[in-house]
């Protein structure tokens, strides 16, 4: 054991006498003979010891989890298979390279872990010597070609877990001879075919997962005669033909989600009493709702159908344990049953989209756990219940698109967790409810299209995405209440009758870029905007006398402006036309990068921030000899420097003596990084950041921590953002092929750091503006480091800290206030949308995902028409990446693809 101790290179003393007090190592009940050995998470790098682990012969478990091993030695493969006690082998998270090892001897072991690593080929006969073995995962990883048969000859395997690999074609028959199976998980592979009807011989299996997949064919009848299948996933395949009547009889979870199922859901498919998840949203279903519903039920998805009829008014009365219900995209008719209101569980209840009818179901008020409620695009009427404002958890309310009347009630200024109220397109009357600022964590307010009038109440601060008070009748002059306004972006008082001037006090709101406030009786003139904000104001007596200061200010024509005046800036506008789109489209969703010279202090007013430590983190020698840190300080004191801005970050633009030119990025939230005052925790998190070695990821070079803040520098990239070269001047020269290939390079990106082997590499802000373009072909993923050193959890409470750009925050962060993997996907999803409709993510005043879903039957309106013109098999195309993206933007993280499978989706589009 003293040769194990010198062979390890990692900060633990194996000293003691005793190895069995060593950490790590566990002993036999006697304290005689070593039995495990765990070094998970001793950041290994060297493989060099695990030979001489191999001396031990008492061995039974290994696990070297969770470090940074890149290849197994032979001698290790060589000695260790000669224990024949070792029952436990693993190497999961970790860097190993190359094939799969052949695994000789080993004759007692049961588990190998291999998954986590970036080992690729094909899977041939290296396991089939493992004589004893009973699980073996080689989850994400590169395998390749036809799923492994040969997987120990005594077909003792139980459990078998191949996902997120390159494994194509069918599912061999010869697998079904294990018949000792109780798990088999494939999914986010290729495999293709249909699923054998042979898979009804193990009758031992318990779980079966083969989502993200290209399965065709119909779901087999031989699954019914496996007794204890328990979960059931094959969602995001293409499968067709009818769900098979009694499929749930021994289950309790159902995914067949995103495929192309049909008719009528079987009467019996709910009623099984151990029952608990079932999705079968965004297939092609047909019919009623059975009536019969398990009383164990947690989830029921059945969105994105054709399902038609009531919602049965008794069949959920008895569902406590009901927490997800979505039936949304469907064409339900009849009113809500009240008998909804007894699920004291739900959570989220999703109906938006069918043709429901009738009046709000006070009962509904009882549901005291709802976070989100979705009812928008029915025909609902009457009044929205005073018992809503029961609804303490409330984070999401959308009623917009009904018919409903009468007054806000005042109760519902007590839903101090709301964070979206949508009540537009109804006929609602009365005023706003005067305590509406209560809603402190209140970020969007949608009250356009009403009858709402009488004298407007103090917003809540917390207003960011969006304030719409368009089309109602307010009059009066614009209050001074919205001067508390700094986070909101958009501003809509637009078709009402408000009067006066526009106050000065509105330049003021630092993060505004769209005010609209066309069809009123304004008058006087327009104050002078930020050049990155851009007004409306058609149909008014307003006056632009900064037209040439800020060109976004809207140039046409107004009531109380001369003929002349008017031909005038006609001719002005025919001349600036091609400009003056570009600006519109760029201005409306700026909301990081808004570099305001008005705010920014002159180079005088800066001096050189004092240094308290810097590194360089790059091994490249023409880095290490170009960065002078002098000259990086030097230019972040100068605001002419200044390139970029987002929430997060400054971006300066930094000469070196030698002439090569950096990025130096200042952390602009210095409270939040890391705020224990851990500079050794700061480096630590950027040393392995810059180790990254993808084509696609923009790695740091080096950093400088100063008193109050942190810098970090990259390579200069002079092409900028996607988002400028999409949205700006240079938008014609995006034509598809440039688009695409960016699509595939962040996909590519996003997949590597969410494969990172230690743990997923998350984005805390994924927009077109934190993609940098090294050429027109290749992009670069920027701010990989703000997940790991901005520390949300101490922010003010600004939800914004967490959630990202507006347009492209996922729906669910409004009640989980978490970044997750499937929330970055979502983000993603927002970038394919921009490339293909060549909009940004906030557009015509709402969000491009809610734009695009707008006019999902119009495709051609969808796509920049610009591109998809240049031929039919680059429309053909574009039409089938805007299916991704759409998979991409689902409402529910749950069923959005990963990064990977979204990749190879990409990557099949060609």
């Amino acid at each position: 054991m003293s040769n194990l101790s010198k062979s390890l290179a990692f900060p633990v003393t194996w000293s003691d006498s005793n190895p069995c007090a060593w950490k790590g190592v566990t002993c036999d009940n006697t304290d005689s003979s070593v039995v495990g050995v765990s070094l998970s998470g001793f950041s290994l790098s060297s493989s060099d010891f695990l030979p001489v682990v191999c001396k031990i012969e008492t061995l039974e478990h290994l696990d070297v989890s969770n470090n940074r091993l890149s290849s197994i030695p032979d001698g290790f493969i060589t000695e260790c298979g000669k224990i024949k006690g070792l029952k436990l082998l693993n190497f999961s998270k970790n860097h190993l390279e190359g094939v799969l090892p052949t695994f000789s001897g080993f004759d007692g072991l049961e588990t190998l872990d291999m998954s986590f690593n970036h080992l690729t080929g094909r899977v041939g006969l290296e396991l089939d010597g493992l004589v004893s073995l009973k699980s073996l995962n080689l989850s994400f990883n590169k395998f390749m070609g036809s799923l492994p048969t040969k997987l120990g000859k005594s077909m003792v395997l139980e459990w078998l877990v191949l996902s997120n690999n390159h494994f194509n074609g069918e599912i061999p028959d010869e697998l079904f001879s294990y018949e000792n199976l109780t798990g088999i998980d494939f999914k986010e592979n290729e495999l293709s075919q249909s699923i054998p009807t042979n898979i009804g011989r193990l009758s031992k299996l318990e779980t079966l997962i083969l989502s993200s997949n290209k399965l065709v064919g119909e779901i087999p009848t031989s699954l019914l005669n496996l007794t204890k299948l328990s979960r059931f996933a094959a969602n995001l395949n293409t499968f067709t033909g009818s769900v098979p009547p009694g499929i749930t009889k021994y289950l309790t979870n159902l995914d067949l989600s995103f495929n192309k199922l049909s008719g009528p859901i079987p009467e019996d498919l709910l009623s099984p009493s151990q029952l608990l998840v079932v999705d079968l949203s965004n297939n092609h279903l047909r019919g009623s709702l059975p009536t019969k519903v398990s009383p164990s039920l947690f989830r029921l998805r059945f969105g994105g159908n054709h399902l038609s009829g009531n919602i049965p008014s008794d069949g959920f009365a008895t569902v406590e344990n009901l927490t997800y219900l979505e039936l949304d995209d469907n064409e339900f008719i009849g009113s809500i049953p009240a008998g909804l209101g007894s699920c004291r569980n739900l959570a989220l209840l999703n109906l938006a989209q069918n043709d429901l009818s009738g009046a709000l179901p006070p009962q509904l008020g009882n549901l005291s756990n709802l976070q989100v409620l979705k009812l928008q695009l029915n025909n609902l009427s009457g009044t929205i219940p005073y018992q809503f404002g029961q609804l303490l958890k409330l984070s999401t309310l959308n009623l917009s698109s009904n018919s409903l009347g009468g007054s806000i009630p005042s109760e519902i200024t007590s839903l101090s967790s709301l964070t979206m109220l949508h009540l537009q397109s109804n006929n609602l009357n009365g005023s706003i409810p005067t305590f509406i600022s209560n809603l402190k964590s209140l970020l969007e307010l949608q009250l356009g299209q009403n009858q709402l009038s009488g004298e407007i109440p103090s917003m809540p601060v917390s207003l960011q995405v969006s304030l719409n008070l368009s089309s109602n009748h307010f009059s009066g002059p614009i209050p001074d209440r919205f001067h508390t306004l700094f986070s909101l972006e958009v501003l809509d008082l637009s078709n009402n009758n408000f009067t006066g001037p526009v106050p000065d006090y509105l330049t003021e709101l630092s993060a505004l870029t769209l005010l609209l406030l066309s069809n009123n009786q304004l008058s006087g003139e327009i104050p002078n905007f930020s050049q990155h904000v851009h007004v409306e104001y058609d149909g008014t007596y307003l006056k632009n006398t900064s037209a040439q200061d800020n060109p976004l200010l809207n140039t046409s024509t107004k009531k109380g402006i001369s003929v002349a005046v008017a031909i005038l800036i006609a001719i002005v506008a025919a001349i600036f036309l091609v400009g003056l789109v570009t600006l519109l489209v760029v201005s409306v969703s700026r909301h990081y990068y808004r570099v305001n010279d008005e705010h920014l202090q002159s180079a005088e007013d800066h001096q050189h921030p004092q240094v308290v430590q810097s590194n360089v983190l790059t091994p490249n020698g023409i880095h290490r000899s170009s960065i002078d840190f002098s000259k990086a300080m030097e230019a972040v004191a100068k605001s002419s420097n200044v390139t970029l801005k987002t929430r997060f970050s400054t971006y300066y633009k930094a000469v070196m003596p030698s002439g090569s030119i950096y990025f130096v990025k200042k952390l602009n939230w210095s409270d939040k990084v890391l705020p224990i005052g851990s500079h050794d925790k700061f480096g630590k998190e950027l040393e392995v950041l810059a180790k990254l070695n993808n084509s696609n990821v923009m790695t740091p070079l080096a950093y400088v921590l100063s008193t109050d803040s942190a810098y970090i520098l990259y390579e200069y990239i002079s092409n900028g953002s996607l988002f400028d070269v999409l949205h700006g001047s240079m938008d014609s020269s995006l034509d598809w092929a440039s688009r695409y290939s960016i699509a595939v390079g962040v996909a590519q990106g996003l997949s590597f750091l969410h494969g990172f082997a230690s743990s997923p590499i998350l984005l805390l802000d994924l927009s077109s503006k934190s993609i940098m373009l090294k050429s027109l072909k290749e992009p670069l993923v920027g701010d990989i480091e703000h997940y790991k050193v901005i520390d949300p959890s101490k922010s003010t409470g600004n939800f914004s800290a967490v959630a990202g750009s507006v347009g492209y925050i996922p729906p669910e962060y409004a009640y989980t206030m978490t970044v997750t993997m499937a929330g970055n996907v979502y983000s993603y999803g927002v970038i394919l949308l921009e490339l293909l409709t060549g909009k940004p993510a906030v557009t015509e005043g709402t969000e491009l995902v809610k734009w695009v879903l707008r006019y999902s039957a119009n495709h051609d309106y969808i796509l920049d028409f610009n591109v998809s013109r240049t031929s039919q098999a680059v429309r053909n195309q574009m039409l089938a990446i805007l299916n991704i993206a759409l998979l991409c933007v689902n409402t529910s993280p749950e069923t959005r693809p990963k990064m990977k499978s979204v990749l190879r989706m990409l990557l099949n589009a060609r």
